[in-house]
């Protein structure tokens, strides 16, 4: 099966489950279970564990479903070596053959003091991925990717390409980096609402954060945006291409323009209040109706 099969066409990104089972993992329900099993039956083809998750989290979510593929998005390679990501890996192949998809990426210079050269550094994280015990084959792993060297460098090397914080612009230039035949399976934040003030409240709020990451406004540049879009957590502009906000119909149209623009997987992150702990499953129900999952 190809990874783009694997995927499905839409899943859901979320940075709850590994907020939950970070630290003693005393935080993890059957609530959580229960909503990934829910997700698998509301045809959702994959669970995209945000943050800095170990591999290992995806164990339990893949215990709780049958047919979900899990993915990181994604491994730091700071906080894990290629050693120990591999280790986790061949546990989760072991117990549940091709549902398991390693999501890896550098993070950023704010988020760790290791930070250093992150294109040699994950060119040799790959590499030594690829002479582990039980090596993480290439189609078995994806990369968080913005800028055009580490797409080349998803589509030489691993799977394809899962960049976060994009717009339809940029997965179309993503698709003519990566050819026809890699994976692309960019993130997209959503906000499921009628209240157009609150919701750009919210976004800016949410977005803000990432704009302090150089990694994310260089992109941004690329794309044509300036400093004057980055103050204040966003100018609308700004927002309205990262975005997608309103009532489901809605973000189902905007959904599309990825999925038009190259993509050949989603990974859809609604965002709320609470993003970390939040499992929005209303939400989530309401948008399986709306977007494009065949």
């Amino acid at each position: 099966m190809s990874e783009q099969n694997r995927l499905g066409r839409i899943g859901v990104w979320s940075i709850a489950w590994s907020t939950a089972l970070g630290g003693d993992g005393s935080a993890y329900t059957a609530e959580f279970d229960e909503a990934a099993a829910e997700l698998e039956e509301l045809g959702y083809g994959t669970l995209w564990l945000g943050g800095s998750p170990a591999a290992s989290f995806a164990a339990p979510v893949l215990r709780a479903t049958t047919r979900l593929t899990v993915a990181t998005g994604i491994v730091s390679i700071w906080d894990y070596t290629a050693e120990e990501a591999a280790a986790q890996r061949a546990v989760l192949e072991r117990d549940h053959p091709g549902r398991f998809l390693l999501g890896l990426g550098v993070s950023h210079s704010l988020m760790t003091e290791r930070y250093r050269r992150p294109y040699s550094a994950m060119r040799d994280y790959l590499t030594a991925l690829d002479a582990a015990p039980v090596p993480v084959p290439s189609d078995a792993r994806v990369l968080a990717a913005l800028g055009p060297k580490m797409l080349e460098l998803s589509r030489d090397r691993a799977a394809g390409a899962h960049p976060y914080l994009v717009t339809p612009e940029h997965t179309a230039h993503a698709r003519e980096v990566l050819g026809g035949e890699a994976l692309l399976a960019p993130e997209l934040k959503v906000i499921v609402s009628s209240d157009r003030d609150a919701a750009y409240d919210l976004a800016r709020g949410y977005l803000a954060n990432y704009l302090r990451m150089a990694n994310y406004t260089r992109s941004f540049e690329r794309l044509g945006f300036t400093d004057e879009d980055f103050r204040d957590g966003g100018s609308d502009r700004l927002i309205d291409a990262v975005f997608a906000i309103g009532d489901p119909d809605a973000i189902a149209a905007r959904a599309t323009e990825f999925l038009t623009a190259g993509a050949d997987h989603l990974a859809v992150q609604t965002v709320t209040a609470d993003p970390r702990s939040d499992l929005p499953r209303a939400q989530w129900r309401q948008l399986a109706e709306a977007l494009p999952m065949k």
